[in-house]
């Protein structure tokens, strides 16, 4: 049997008027993109995604067909008006599944509001499609649930608005309902059929019109993430902000030695920082599975890359020797410690200039050679890079840069397909942190040979702008140090 077309309907029908805002929220700007840009981002990201239909506020399709024309989104098929502020979201749902034609497939509708949805989150939806016909997410309340009824507490009439709680729901078998909730084509057109010939029908989410008129149809329930919170109100905007910069996105599936040479035979890659540690482990493993690796280090090759020259002088020889290159790694980095007030200007500067200006160059100086090849640029960071801590303000800061930097060159770099991506490892058995700390427990550490094959997954991963976490899975915890 083939393979039904997953199709992602993002609903974006709604307004900012409960924002305080006189556009649609979808369209406010949130990390650098509108809203409704990060959800269209994460669907056409996933590779189980054919095609994506979004659902728009009347009046408001041109600023969409512009997102989509700098942003190139190929998956993106139509752009439709929803129902219009006279209109519901299922009036709006409805809308999208008339657009859909006659074929069977699944249909994952999706609140535009909704950006930091997970791959996790839309595999599982597709997942679960395989055996049901009708999914929905829901993550569990950490917070008791209280039914509110009636205005009478004691026999005891309280204020005309103030309600009082009349059952306490027992929260073992109660989740918060998110999206995507996901259906068979079919099913869902023919719970709207039956609820169209109901004067009583309202329902605030598509689940609940096949739960009231397809009883006999089971709702599966996949996990949600708090992430995945809906923009509504204005303090979200700035939380779903702060999440973007923060979150780790999802890590790749490991790829298996397979599909690490089907990726990686006859690909030219670059490695700064390939003597030792985690760079040396990246450019090993790649060369196993038939990549052609050139390596630059200030070891090993004298190449200093906090020196524009040193690194445009790397890029002309690897072109002159392969003719052409397609990923790029920088692993070099130096680990300054001690109370700002007394650190050298030496310091300061070869901190600088390694941790933050060696990335910039690198950047600028293989951008054509990516562009021509549409490669794939992956940086370093450090857990230290979501807040400074003492005792490591210039290693802090840079890594907080080194993360602006990957956010900001994937945006630039979409359109011609470049791929910028940033990990962000757990603490690392690596020559570098030995020097810094001497030696440490056992287990504390994860293995930089571990870090070197994620890395490697997400370098051949087609998304981009994202900062992944790579943490042990397990073994005793880390010492609370950098």
């Amino acid at each position: 049997m083939d393979r039904l077309r997953n199709v992602a309907i993002i609903l974006a029908g709604g307004t900012g008027t409960r924002v305080g805002l006189d556009i649609p929220k979808q369209l406010v700007k949130i990390a650098g993109k509108p809203i409704i840009e990060h959800t269209i981002i994460a669907f056409s990201q996933s590779s189980l995604i054919d095609e994506i239909i979004i659902l728009m506020t009347p009046g408001y399709l041109d600023p969409v067909h512009a997102i989509l024309k700098a942003g190139n989104y190929q998956k993106v098929t139509q752009v439709l008006e929803g129902a219009g502020p006279g209109g519901t979201r299922n009036d709006t749902t409805q809308l999208a599944l008339a657009a859909l034609g006659d074929q069977e497939c699944n249909v994952l509708l999706h609140d535009a509001v909704r950006p930091l949805v997970s791959q996790t989150i839309i595999e599982a939806n597709i997942a679960a499609l395989q055996e049901y016909q009708a999914v929905d997410t829901a993550i569990a309340s950490a917070d008791t649930i209280v039914q509110v009824d009636g205005q009478l507490s004691g026999g005891v009439r309280v204020g005309e608005d103030q309600p009082v709680i009349s059952d306490v729901l027992p929260r073992a078998l109660l989740r918060r309902g998110q999206t995507p909730q996901s259906f068979r084509l079919s099913v869902i057109r023919k719970a709207y059929e039956f609820a169209n010939h109901d004067p009583d029908f309202t329902a605030t989410d598509d689940c609940t019109v096949v739960l009231r008129y397809l009883p006999d149809v089971p709702i599966a329930v996949v996990n949600g993430h708090e992430r995945n919170m809906k923009i509504t109100e204005p303090i979200d905007i700035y939380l779903a902000d702060k999440l973007f910069q923060l979150t780790s996105a999802d890590t790749p599936a490991e790829l298996d030695d397979d599909q690490y040479r089907a990726a990686l035979e006859g690909k030219v890659m670059v490695v700064f920082g390939g003597s030792y540690g985690i760079g040396s482990d990246i450019a090993s493993l790649a060369r196993e599975h038939g990549a052609i690796v050139h390596t630059f280090s200030r070891s090993a090759t004298n190449t200093h890359v906090d020196r524009r020259s040193d690194v445009h002088d790397a890029a002309r020889q690897v072109l002159a020797e392969s003719g052409r290159v397609d990923l790029v790694v920088n692993t070099a980095g130096v680990l300054p410690r001690g109370e700002l007030a007394e650190t050298s200007e030496d310091t300061i500067y070869q901190a600088t200039e390694v941790n933050y200006l060696a990335p910039v160059f690198i950047a600028q100086e293989f951008y054509p050679y990516l562009k021509e090849s549409r490669g794939s640029l992956l940086l370093f960071t450090s857990s230290s890079y979501t807040r400074g801590r003492s005792g490591y303000a210039l290693y802090s800061s840079a890594k907080a840069a080194v993360v602006n930097l990957t956010q900001a060159l994937a945006d630039e770099w979409a359109g011609i397909g470049i791929r910028v991506n940033c990990i962000n490892p757990e603490r690392t058995a690596t020559p570098m942190r030995t020097k810094a700390f001497g030696e440490e427990p056992p287990g504390t550490l994860l293995a930089s040979t571990d870090v070197a094959r994620q890395s490697l997954s997400v370098l051949l991963s087609g998304q981009t702008g994202h900062v992944i976490d790579i943490r042990r899975e397990d073994g005793p915890p880390a010492l609370a140090q950098e």
